[in-house]
């Protein structure tokens, strides 16, 4: 690409154009000039990649949890929608842990009842049940979330 550009173009450049940004600073480092490169967004750009790889996951999970809490608590409108999303993000989940294993940290219960809480919510909105309708604590474990077999 071999742009000619200063630390103040990056800059700028990183406002208007991430995409061009982010091909410049793989151009910069491809060719070993790190004096060039815009560090203070690399860094940012860098945090925020390992950020959006954790929210992918937490993502797939609430959605796990919202479909089995609607599958739990709203039997008669069942639908083979929901086991698929269930399914699909149960793929998913394993494919973000196989490529970022160290994602698996967030398989914990501190994590689990925090997405929980956030899906209860979301399932009491898809619903139209009311929210207390729905425990306050998460009642599946780990296990139960990630089974491909399991459906309460």
């Amino acid at each position: 690409m071999a742009l000619n550009l200063s630390r103040l173009d990056l800059a700028t450049l990183y406002e208007r154009d991430i995409a061009l940004w982010s091909e410049a600073m793989v151009d910069l480092l491809q060719q070993g000039q790190f004096d060039q490169i815009d560090l203070k967004h690399l860094i940012d750009e860098v945090e925020d990649l390992g950020r959006r790889q954790r929210d992918r996951l937490i993502s797939s999970i609430r959605l796990i949890l919202q479909h089995l809490l609607k599958w739990q608590y709203q039997p008669e409108r069942r639908s083979p929608s929901w086991s698929k999303t269930i399914r699909r993000e149960r793929l998913n989940i394993q494919t973000y842990l196989d490529d970022t294993p160290s994602l698996k940290r967030i398989l914990n219960p501190e994590w689990l009842e925090k997405t929980y809480q956030t899906a209860r919510k979301e399932a009491a909105i898809e619903t139209d049940l009311p929210l207390n309708q729905f425990p306050t604590r998460c009642g599946y474990t780990w296990e139960q979330v990630l089974d491909d077999s399991f459906f309460p």
